[in-house]
């Protein structure tokens, strides 16, 4: 068995107990992978991806803080050193503002102690270090101016001049440095939102396969094995119990369902056989009974009559023993006529078939019926087409359906009536449509008029088996046989018979 196609159903053999018994083991003997298990994991490996991917944007987040924040603090650092270096020009140049530079160094130097962490994270430990020990030395350098105007002296001018030259180049040297800083994180920060934009298509992009992804393991593992057994009932309402047999290479929940679906086929099996030989056993108890019926009630007149003239035959008149003897070979005529419907209803031989026109076989039997129309004093009438299409036919047989049709609805108008038969074509068929206003049939008895020895006439005025026979010789010829009545307003019975191709 290939394992790599769908379940199939087991063709229909011998021992369907067996074949189930056999389904069972083979869906059993395949390694268990339930779709619980298969969703479970792949539920978790999409948990797994969400919380990676939520933890890198945590991070990415963090770390663009963190660059966010530096940024607006060493901006804020290079312009208190900017404002200490406006300061400490307007000092050389006109002996001013040396205190206000003094205090915007002290709020650089506050800044670099409140955020050291960050700087440090950010700028590296060597560089945030040579960096505080240049604002120190800036620092220095203003406390020295400062003390010595504090003192009231004056510096010598080549002091003076190498202080001055110290500020410059520390003062240089810190804003360089800061604006390097904002710079490069700026830049960074871009290169950092561009590659956040392609890692947000990317992710996109792999998630609409793992979307494809899963929408394909659904159906395979949900939908697909559904439709199997959306065939699988289809085919079973249908009278087909053949088992499922495995073709999948994991065992899951669908195959315990299939267990259980071979198990009910093999009971409905077995009910259905219970009830085919429970209705065997009814309509041979029906038939036996009708066959007794119908040959008892002439083999009791024969018997009768047989007696009587042994007894008394040389004291009977000519014309009644003549008489006697006539209703004696009536009852085998009776007898015998019981035997040729039991035999019609029984036969399985396949009778020949010609193309065949059904206004001719309805004309010819209308006069084989004639004789019986004038006794009853009923009226047919015909509303035939003479251009009706042919049908494959026997036509001895479609005469014996029609003349047991016409046959019953005279039974049906002992006081006299009217038949109409008429006929017309219905998708692909020719329909022949026999009918009579007598009494009618009662609904309850509808669904047993074609049942054999069925019959509401008296005793010994029918057999019961003309609508049996008559419903199987259409059918052997691919019709079908259908009846409207209703009681007091008449009968219709309608014959189907495929047109001849």
């Amino acid at each position: 068995m290939n394992q790599g196609t769908a379940d199939r159903a087991a063709q229909p053999a011998e021992g369907n107990g067996q074949q189930v018994e056999q389904a069972s083991r083979a869906l059993l003997a395949r390694r268990s992978m339930s779709i619980r298990a298969r969703i479970t994991a792949v539920f978790a490996a999409l948990f797994v991806l969400m919380s990676t991917v939520t933890t890198g944007a945590l991070v990415f987040l963090s770390a663009f803080k963190s660059k966010s924040v530096f940024l607006e603090e060493m901006t804020n650092y290079a312009f208190e050193i900017q404002q200490a270096r406006r300061f400490e020009k307007n000092y050389f140049l006109y002996g001013t503002n040396l205190d206000d530079a003094l205090v915007n160094t002290e709020t650089a130097q506050y800044n670099l102690d409140q955020h050291a962490a960050d700087f440090e994270s950010v700028m590296g430990k060597a560089r945030f270090a040579a960096m505080k020990k240049t604002l120190a030395l800036y620092e220095h350098l203003l406390e020295r101016l400062s003390e010595a105007g504090a003192e009231g002296g004056r510096l010598p001018q080549q002091d003076r001049a190498q202080i001055e030259s110290g500020l410059r180049r520390s003062g240089t040297r810190l804003l360089s440095d800061a604006q390097e800083s904002i710079n490069l994180e700026r830049w960074l920060m871009h290169t950092m939102l561009h590659t956040s934009r392609l890692l947000a298509l990317g992710f996109l992009m792999f998630m609409l396969l793992v979307m494809a992804y899963v929408a394909s393991f659904i159906i395979r593992s949900v939908l697909r094995p559904l439709g199997r057994f959306t065939t699988y009932a289809t085919r079973i309402g249908k009278g087909d119990y053949s088992p499922i047999l495995p073709a999948r290479k994991y065992r899951d929940e669908y195959s315990y369902l299939a267990l259980a679906i071979n198990q009910m086929l093999e009971e409905l099996q077995a009910r259905q056989d219970q009830l085919r030989r429970s209705e065997k056993l009814a309509a041979v108890g029906t038939l036996t009974s009708g066959i007794a019926h119908e040959l008892n009630n002439p083999l009791n007149n024969i018997a009768l009559n047989t007696e009587a003239l042994l007894d008394g035959f040389a004291d009977f008149p000519e014309a009644q023993k003549i008489e006697m003897l006539e209703q004696i070979y009536t009852q085998v005529e009776r007898a015998s006529s019981t035997v040729r419907n039991l035999l019609d209803f029984t036969r399985r031989e396949a009778p020949a078939f010609t193309p065949v026109s059904l206004t001719e076989e309805v004309r010819h039997t209308v006069k084989l019926a004639g004789n019986e129309l004038k006794l009853a004093g009923v009226e047919l009438k015909l509303a035939l087409n003479d251009e009706l299409p042919r049908v494959m036919g026997n036509p001895r047989n479609l005469q014996q359906v029609f003349l047991n049709l016409i046959l019953n609805a005279i039974q049906a108008m002992p006081e006299g009536g009217s038949i109409v038969v008429a006929a017309a074509v219905e998708d692909g068929f020719v329909r022949v449509d026999v009918s009579d206003n007598g009494c009618g049939i009662p609904k309850e008895h509808l669904d047993n008029v074609f049942d054999p020895f069925f019959t509401t006439k008296e005793n010994g005025e029918g057999t019961g088996l003309g609508l049996s026979v008559s419903y199987g010789i259409v059918e052997k010829h691919g019709g079908r046989l259908s009846v409207q009545s209703e009681p007091g307003q008449g009968t219709t019975f309608a014959v189907f018979l495929p047109i001849a191709k």
